[in-house]
């Protein structure tokens, strides 16, 4: 699935979030780059593998558009936990 939020951080503001909120879900980080990370781990109570990208770039002056992708379908437990991280995005 693809999900996308606009915010005003920057890229790395976003990136440091990021890795401090999936870290907390118990994700690792598998692959760093400048403004995207790669993310894999068990999520759930019925353990689920989880594998996530997330990208940040700037968009349209000063808004920063960010994107995630997971191989979660529907609002799996993943899903809801990437729409906790943009609304924490929002403070």
């Amino acid at each position: 699935m693809r999900h996308f939020y606009r915010t005003h951080l920057a890229p790395a503001d976003v990136m440091a979030a990021a890795d401090a909120f999936f870290s907390r879900l118990g994700l690792t980080t598998v692959d760093t780059a400048d403004r995207e990370r790669v993310f894999r781990g068990v999520v759930g109570a019925p353990e689920v593998a989880a594998h996530l990208r997330l990208s940040a770039r700037p968009e349209g002056g000063h808004y920063t558009f960010v994107e995630v992708h997971t191989d979660q379908m529907g609002e799996s437990r993943l899903v809801r936990n990437v729409k906790k991280f943009f609304v924490g995005l929002h403070r």
